[in-house]
């Protein structure tokens, strides 16, 4: 008898809204990816991790929609933001892959982080991706949010996150 071939059609390759070996310049720059595109070894958990974010970012879309009909600027907070994977690949996916007129702003308490993330969006020319200093609880800089987001928050800062979010109806 003639052995057949093993049937492999469950073994797909993964989708993933960010595709390895299409470069995308901040995952470059957060080291994620070479400047051909392909994924840093060691950071596969992290490039995982940003796509599977950006797919919760797509279930919410209608959401976003129903929001931004009329032509208005979204606007998202990322409480908590970090060294902003998440921030980053947030805008990059909705400004500049769906074309939302989009406003995110990041906020964190490490100066330092502010200061290369503010670096990294001006180098992009990424406009309305802005990364200010400050806690989530005195932060009083938007009236109206339509999104906020926080992956980290500690201690008391998901309570006041939670807080601002319901306050803004986002």
């Amino acid at each position: 008898t003639e052995a057949r071939p093993a049937d492999r059609s469950h073994n797909r390759k993964k989708h993933y809204i960010l595709e390895e070996g299409v470069p995308v310049p901040f995952l470059r720059d957060l080291g994620v990816m070479t400047e051909d595109g392909k994924i840093v070894r060691t950071k596969t958990d992290k490039f995982r991790q940003i796509n599977r974010f950006l797919e919760f970012i797509e279930d919410i879309l209608p959401r976003l929609e129903d929001r931004a009909r009329g032509g208005g600027e979204l606007t998202i907070l990322d409480f908590g933001c970090g060294k902003s994977y998440l921030t980053f690949a947030m805008y990059y996916y909705l400004h500049e892959l769906k074309d939302y007129d989009i406003r995110i702003i990041g906020l964190d308490l490490k100066k330092d982080v502010i200061r290369k993330c503010s670096e990294l969006s001006r180098k992009y020319g990424y406009e309305k991706l802005t990364f200010l200093r400050g806690d989530i609880a005195g932060y009083e800089g938007c009236s109206q949010v339509d999104m906020v987001v926080t992956l980290h928050a500690c201690d008391t800062a998901t309570d006041y996150a939670l807080y601002k979010a319901v306050k803004w109806n986002a």
